[in-house]
C-alpha cells in the first residue's frame, strides 16, 4: 500500500540541526528500508520536518516508523544532551491511490526544499542533498530509493525519462503547497466541501470522508472497508473473551509452554517463538499497540517489532489461527 508520510517535530522544534543528524537519519534509512521490504519513492528532509513515499512491506509500516523513529530520537537526545520527545505525537500517514496520485505526490515531495526557499531554483533543486530529487534527475546515487519505478513512469529509456520527470517538477512550481494533497480524497472526489453540504441539506447526510485517505470516491470506500473488516474481527475477538490472557493460554497451548514463560525473559528457542506468536495476535488480532506489549513484556518497543515478525512466520509456517475452527 502507498502511503505519504509526514513526521514534525514537537511544537515544530528542528528535528535536523546539523549534518551529523540528516546523515544519521539516511544511514537509518538505508538499512531500514531493505530490512523492511519497504519501497521508497521520494523523500525530503526539511529543518522540522520531513516527507516520505513508501509503498509498505509485507509487515505494515509501522514497524518501518517505529525503528526508524525511535532510533533516531535516542542518538538525536544522546548528541543534543536533551531528553524528552523529539516528535510531535505519531507521524502522519496518508494511504493513497497509485494510479491517479503517485507522480503527483513526488513531484510534490521533491519541491518542498524549493517552496521552502532553502533553494533558489530547480537546478539548485539537484544539488540538495536531502531529496530523492537528486537520484532521479541523475545528479546522485541512493541504494534504497526506488527510482526505476519512479521513472517507468516518465518513459522507457532512463535517459529520457529523466528530462520527462524533470519538465514535470517544473510544472509545478507554480502550483504552490498543493493542500489537497494532504488526505480527505473522497470529500474532493464529490466536488469539494461545498458540494458535501449541498448533498446534505438534500437528505444525503450519510458521505463519508477521511483525512488519512487520498483517493477518488471508490478507493476510500475500499480502503474503509477493509479498515472495517479488521475492527469487526477484533470486536468479535473482544465479545468472544479474546484478551492478553486468553491470547496466552492459546500460544500455550499450541507450544506446548507454561503460559508464565511468555512473560519471563529468555533466550531459548521455543520460549522466543512462543513469545512471538503471542505478540503477533496481540497485535494483529486484537490491535493491542506495541509499546503497551513492551510495558507487559518488559521488552524494548523494537523488540516486540522483532517478536512480531517471528510470530508471524510461526503462524504462517504452521498454519496456527488464534481461534478454534
Amino acid at each position: 500500500m502507498l502511503h505519504h508520510v509526514i513526521i514534525r517535530g514537537i511544537e515544530r522544534k528542528p528535528i535536523f540541526r546539523n549534518v551529523a543528524d540528516r546523515e544519521d537519519f539516511i544511514e537509518r534509512l538505508s538499512s531500514l528500508v531493505p530490512d523492511t521490504d519497504t519501497r521508497c519513492y521520494a523523500w525530503t528532509l526539511m529543518g522540522n520536518h520531513a516527507h516520505f513515499l513508501f509503498r509498505s512491506g509485507p509487515d505494515g509500516l509501522a514497524r518501518l516508523m517505529q525503528r526508524l523513529l525511535t532510533g533516531y530520537a535516542v542518538g538525536f537526545n544522546r548528541r543534543h544532551k536533551r531528553h524528552g520527545q523529539l516528535f510531535q505525537n505519531r507521524y502522519k500517514s496518508i494511504i493513497c491511490q497509485e494510479d491517479a496520485y503517485l507522480m503527483e505526490l513526488v513531484r510534490y515531495i521533491h519541491l518542498n526544499p524549493l517552496r521552502a526557499g532553502i533553494v533558489d531554483g530547480v537546478e539548485a533543486l539537484a544539488d540538495y542533498a536531502y531529496s530523492g530529487h537528486r537520484t532521479l534527475v541523475g545528479a546522485g546515487k541512493s541504494g534504497w530509493q526506488d527510482d526505476a519505478y519512479v521513472l517507468g513512469y516518465f518513459g522507457k529509456r532512463k535517459a529520457a525519462a529523466r528530462k520527462a520527470y524533470l519538465r514535470y517538477v517544473e510544472a509545478g512550481i507554480g502550483m504552490g503547497r498543493r493542500p489537497e494533497l494532504v488526505g480527505g480524497g473522497l470529500i474532493r472526489s464529490l466536488g469539494g466541501w461545498a458540494e458535501v453540504k449541498k448533498m446534505r441539506t438534500r437528505g444525503m447526510d450519510r458521505i463519508k470522508g477521511d483525512e488519512r485517505i487520498l483517493g477518488d470516491s471508490e478507493f476510500v470506500m475500499s480502503v474503509l472497508a477493509q479498515a472495517n473488516e479488521r475492527l469487526d474481527r477484533r470486536y468479535e475477538l473482544k465479545s468472544q473473551g479474546y484478551d492478553m490472557t486468553r491470547v496466552a493460554a492459546r500460544v500455550a497451548e499450541l507450544m506446548d509452554i507454561d503460559p508464565e514463560a511468555l512473560f519471563q525473559k529468555g533466550r531459548q528457542k521455543k520460549r522466543a517463538e512462543a513469545r512471538g506468536l503471542f505478540c503477533y495476535w496481540c497485535v494483529a488480532e486484537l490491535g493491542i499497540s506495541q509499546t503497551e506489549l513492551s510495558r507487559k513484556l518488559k521488552m524494548t518497543v523494537s523488540g516486540v517489532g522483532y517478536a512480531v515478525t517471528r510470530g508471524k512466520a510461526v503462524a504462517e509456517n504452521r498454519n496456527y489461527g488464534l481461534t478454534v475452527n
